[in-house]
């Protein structure tokens, strides 16, 4: 009878478990904060051996952060197989006919997978276990395939702005190339708009991904540089019209751009325990900053403060930086 108990006990721990860490993980927003964390524990394992089988070429492959998306779901699935195993083979006895371990096990599965294939009856008390067994199956696949939608809605969103960005901007993007593109199509007056666009894509990217961490790992299709690069090339546009371009119009814009900028690096390296990494930019690259920018027409500022600029651009790259070498892309060029 005692052992019976310490089954049910450890079988009904692994199931709230596992279920909390489903529904953290899924359902509420943000990083999970329950005991398991398996998303999270799974991927830091599974990170460097992934980067280090991959040696030789850049960054995680598509296929690793869906990979530890079907990961989590299993071992989820597992613990439940393992946690109802436990209450069901403490209830052999209510089995006719009686079932051991192994096949205590079929059982669960059978219900878990809410298909009903093992032919056993179940009497009393294993009657409301498998019941619970198969509400718990039937809720984790329904999650799985409610959360596979919205993280293949987050990503359609995020890679929609960085297309746009790259194919202006180049690979990987740069502010200085994306205003020398616009200035050779004789529309500069287009940028105010990319800097608006780029506000809302800074603010739709935080929400998806504060939201759903494991977008983060999500690597995007056809673009090579990835996320961080591109939020790298906007705050650079931003600092670039706050500091050296003659533009007050744009100004405004630009300042809440590279704000919301730092709250989604800040907020995302915060999510994944990222400190911030050095940068080498220096004063001495702002002239040619503005010779290129001159050279495009634009109107630069006639007394520019190089040390603050580069400053500036320090801590918002350094933070890019840390994010982009952590998923083991490139982080966005100053000077093209």
């Amino acid at each position: 009878m005692i052992v019976q108990t310490i089954e049910i006990a450890a079988g009904m721990v692994l199931v709230v478990f596992a279920l909390r860490d489903v529904f953290d993980t899924v359902v509420v927003p943000g990083e999970s904060r329950g005991a398991l964390r398996v998303a999270r524990r799974l991927l830091t394992v599974a990170l460097p051996i992934w980067k280090w089988a991959r040696r030789g070429k850049s960054g995680v492959s598509t296929s690793f952060a869906p990979s530890i998306l079907m990961g989590s779901f299993l071992i989820w699935m597992a613990l439940l197989l393992l946690g109802y195993g436990l209450i069901a083979h403490a209830l052999g006895d209510w089995f006719s006919p009686a079932a051991d371990f192994q096949e205590a096990l079929f059982i669960v599965g059978s219900a878990l997978c809410t298909v009903g294939l093992s032919g056993i009856e179940a009497h009393g008390p294993a009657r409301w276990a498998l019941v619970l067994a198969g509400l718990s199956g039937l809720s984790v696949l329904t999650m799985a395939v409610t959360y596979l939608l919205q993280v293949q809605e987050g990503i359609s969103r995020r890679d929609a702005g960085i297309l746009k960005l790259t194919t202006a901007a180049g690979q990987p993007p740069s502010a200085l190339g994306l205003l020398e593109r616009y200035a050779d199509l004789d529309s500069p007056e287009e940028i105010r708009r990319v800097l608006y666009r780029g506000r809302d894509w800074c603010a739709t990217v935080l929400q998806s991904h504060a939201s759903h961490p494991s977008l983060i790992y999500f690597r995007s299709v056809g673009v090579g540089s990835g996320w961080p690069a591109t939020l790298g090339a906007m705050m650079d546009l931003a600092l670039m019209f706050e500091l050296l371009i003659e533009d007050p119009a744009s100004r405004a814009p630009a300042i809440l751009l590279r704000s919301e900028g730092l709250r989604l690096i800040d907020d995302l390296n915060g999510l994944i325990g990222l400190e911030a990494k050095s940068d080498d930019t220096t004063a001495a690259a702002v002239p040619r900053v503005c010779a290129r920018l001159t050279a495009a027409g634009y109107k630069v500022r006639s007394s520019v403060d190089a040390a603050k600029f580069a400053e500036q651009r320090r801590k918002h790259a350094g933070r890019v930086r840390a994010a982009a070498e952590h998923l083991g892309t490139t982080a966005a060029p100053l000077i093209p």
